[in-house]
């Protein structure tokens, strides 16, 4: 019989069955890959700290996803071509009601003229503790109306929509060759686009309970859990050539054992804060899970869909805010309770805006600019840069006043304390997006 260290595992079987997800993302195998580039570091790099990267910042990423309308969403009340423009679906000015029975917009202080979508009792809460803000007109020049390339520009931030992701590169140029299995987490059923690099490929989960190693089944016999356990947790590791394959399997293994047991063991723990019941309150709490567990991950992703309102927007639009708001306000005060507030940068985007006047379905087709909202304690709060203009328009869509790669820079620069002429192969004006 085979001693375990003998056993002839290959590493396509290993890196292929491994883990299982259960949403069967295609990145699944992806996880284990990470180990092979970097085996210098499989056992502490669980919980080093990531090269280059401000060792307490983290960034979470949140995707409206569908083409949001941020025309109905920070409201120009006190400009009539809005309500000239949307007879059926325009928020009324605060202190008003519509006749379809829309609530007013929520009025922000030192903010002339322009409102919160009355679903957003959340976001208002947070700007006005000054934690969060709204970057105006947000685009990037020739726009495309098409979701899927869109997307993938936003994904890139390159107009060409090619290439690898604008976090996939970040981590690729602060990796030094090592990646770091858990650098980014992506909540959802497959990885996107946005933190795949050449070398760095995200985590992908749906659920933590179901995000688990499963060594069973490598083999014929069906003994390859109890074969790496053995291995594993009986300091046979130090025994093995570093450079040889066995080396190869077992660290690969414990990478992937420690990582779904420390995740799970994370996300099941009570958090500190009561959580909405809405699928993006669900993804946010599990990141709040494993920032509270300190993971080694740098980056978060996670989305919510449905924004595509092309008939009936008032409603449906409501209810997405709704959730939008309220969850980014329990993850807030889930943060303030772990004391981590200050760690975390909160980034929302949506891959276009919608046009300005309303169709005939009373909702709104595919459009252009549109606002973008930021969390956390070092932004500079409240509502940053001017509304788009309502009658200087570009075959009736807005025009962008910042271009969307000018807050990416920001964010790189800034926050991450990256080279982000280097990352975005350009050297955009950064947004001014925090306090001094």
């Amino acid at each position: 019989m085979n001693s375990p260290l003998e056993n002839p595992f290959s590493r396509r079987a290993f890196l292929q069955r491994g883990l299982t997800f259960v949403s069967l993302a295609a990145t699944a195998p992806l996880f284990l890959q990470r180990s092979a580039y970097g085996l210098v570091h499989p056992l502490s790099g669980l919980l080093a700290s990531f090269p280059g990267v401000p060792d307490d910042r983290i960034l979470v990423v949140v995707q409206l996803a569908g083409g949001n309308d941020g025309l109905n969403t920070i409201i120009p009340y006190g400009d009539d071509h809005y309500y000239k423009a949307r007879p059926n679906i325009a928020i009324p000015a605060p202190g008003r009601t519509a006749n379809n029975g829309q609530q007013s917009a929520l009025k922000l202080d030192h903010s002339a003229g322009v409102g919160l979508h009355p679903s957003l009792t959340g976001l208002k809460e947070l700007i006005d503790e000054g934690v969060a803000a709204v970057v105006q007109g947000v685009g990037y020049p020739n726009p495309n109306r098409s979701h899927f390339t869109s997307t993938d520009i936003w994904h890139t931030a390159d107009t060409s929509a090619h290439g690898n992701g604008w976090l996939g590169r970040y981590f690729d140029c602060t990796c030094k060759g090592s990646p770091d299995p858990l650098a980014s987490i992506a909540i959802g059923r497959s990885a996107p686009l946005t933190l795949n690099g050449d070398l760095n490929k995200p985590v992908t989960f749906e659920s933590a309970d179901l995000f688990r190693w499963t060594g069973d089944g490598l083999d014929d016999s069906g003994s390859a859990k109890s074969i790496y356990d053995s291995i594993n947790r009986t300091g046979e590791l130090g025994k093995v050539d570093s450079h040889s394959q066995q080396a190869f399997l077992m660290r690969t293994a414990l990478d992937a054992q420690l990582s779904s047991d420390r995740i799970r063991a994370a996300v099941n723990k009570t958090p500190l804060v009561n959580y909405p019941g809405s699928d993006l309150a669900r993804q946010l709490q599990t990141v709040a899970a494993m920032i509270r567990d300190n993971l080694p991950t740098r980056v978060y992703y996670v989305s919510i869909s449905g924004f595509d309102t092309h008939a009936a927007q008032v409603g449906l639009q409501a209810n997405l805010l709704r959730q939008l708001g309220d969850a980014l306000l329990a993850f807030h005060k889930d943060l303030k309770a772990q004391q981590n507030s200050g760690r975390v940068l909160t980034m929302t985007f949506s891959e276009f805006g919608r046009r300005v006047a309303q169709n005939a379905s009373n909702g709104t087709d595919h459009g252009t600019a549109a606002p973008m909202y930021l969390m956390g304690d070092n932004l500079r709060p409240g509502i940053l840069g001017n509304h788009p203009s309502l009658t200087d328009l570009d075959e009736g869509d807005l025009k962008f006043s910042v271009d969307f790669r000018s807050v990416y820079a920001s964010v790189l620069q800034d926050w991450l304390g990256a080279p982000a002429t280097k990352i975005l192969a350009h050297d955009y004006r950064k947004a001014n997006l925090f306090k001094v």
